[in-house]
């Protein structure tokens, strides 16, 4: 995997963030993070992440409305996403589906190395 792969983290708990972070970094990743939609479509566009890591339940708007946004533009509507919540709703689910996210997963279920691995895992395709 190359050093300069771009993980864009939109997610509004802190302590998350500074987790995910950390681990992203220590593995060699750049990372970016917002804590709502407006930011995460900024740095989406400047930085072109190579993944995006979408709360589903965020202040304002909600991750299902980011991905709606970032259908409407063609330079970045390209990029993966990997959903994480806690939101475990299945017409929440099905919906984040239907948009377009790579995958969706329990923030619960998974510690940050395992979610660091899932990430290695789906960019390595």
């Amino acid at each position: 995997m190359k050093n300069t792969t771009k993980i864009l983290i939109i997610e509004d708990e802190e302590i998350l963030v500074e987790m995910y972070q950390d681990k992203f970094s220590q593995s060699g990743f750049k990372v970016f993070s917002a804590s709502n939609n407006d930011e995460g479509l900024r740095l989406a566009k400047k930085e072109k992440p190579d993944l995006i890591l979408l709360d589903i339940l965020l202040p304002e708007e909600n991750g299902i409305q980011f991905l709606k946004r970032i259908k409407q533009l063609p330079e970045i509507s390209q990029i993966p996403v990997i959903a994480i919540s806690n939101y475990d709703e299945p017409k929440t689910k099905a919906e984040a589906y239907n948009l377009g996210v790579k995958l969706y997963l329990i923030k619960t279920q998974f510690t940050p190395q395992e979610l660091l691995e899932v990430v290695k895992k789906y960019l390595e395709k």
